[in-house]
């Protein structure tokens, strides 16, 4: 695993209104890893992921993104860079095709060769995409959206994905596939930030991870160490 630091989070801290959502939160993620931030709801989870990708606006603190100070900058400028989310409830656009949501990933780029390249990528990774590209994306099964919202975020070629709760509505069997497919890609080197209720699956393909409540970071560790932990397995891994 590279100790090369791909993202770095120093003391943030973000409000929404007089609701202090983020009290100076703080984290790496180096080159390669999966790193997962787990947490009930309304920990804060989602409002980490909107704020490195310029969402959300910090009230303090830094987002370092290979080495570059990104705080406060623009989702589109964000994405310029390097960074690409894939966001909570899939988000599909479901009265486009499926080939349109995936041009739409690759919106920046005017390359027609490279957008053909990624495209056979995507469709090589995710064959049903591919069976299904001229179909409505909103017709599509929940598991289905999910392959192509991730899908979508590969094409802009991102070297930092940011995964917002990809288990959240889909069957077991589907959970276990998408899981599958998180742990392919970064084994083939795509640098993971992974936000997941389902705390087990998390930690079982993550190399290190974060405990969010209420706002803060209450532990961290290897995610091995984590799934041990006594109050990990009494909190979130069902005791």
């Amino acid at each position: 695993m590279s100790e090369k630091e791909v993202l770095r989070i120093e003391e943030l801290n973000v409000f929404y209104g007089a609701i202090h959502a983020l009290k100076g939160i703080s984290l790496t993620v180096n080159e390669g890893e999966i790193v997962t931030l787990i947490g009930a709801n309304g920990a804060g989870k989602s409002t980490t992921l909107n704020t490195i990708c310029g969402l959300v606006k910090p009230k303090s603190g830094k987002i370092i993104f290979e080495g570059k100070d990104i705080t406060g900058k623009t989702a589109h400028d964000i994405v310029k860079m390097g960074i690409s989310q894939v966001p909570e409830g899939r988000r599909v656009f479901a009265n486009m095709s499926v080939l349109e949501n995936l041009e739409l990933g690759a919106y920046l780029l005017k390359d027609k060769a490279e957008f053909k390249r990624r495209l056979i990528r995507v469709f090589e990774r995710f064959p049903r995409l591919a069976e299904r590209k001229g179909q409505l994306a909103g017709s599509l099964s929940g598991g289905e959206q999910q392959m192509l919202a991730m899908g979508r975020a590969l094409m802009s070629a991102p070297r930092l994905i940011l995964l917002d709760e990809p288990s959240m509505g889909l069957a077991p069997l589907l959970v276990k596939e998408i899981f599958a497919i998180i742990k392919e890609l970064n084994e083939q080197g795509t640098t993971i930030l992974l936000v997941e209720q389902n705390a087990h699956m998390a930690l079982s393909i993550a190399h290190k991870g974060y405990v969010l409540e209420t706002g803060k970071i209450v532990l961290s560790g290897l995610a091995w160490e984590l799934a041990e932990n006594p109050q990990v397995k009494e909190a979130y891994l069902g005791g």
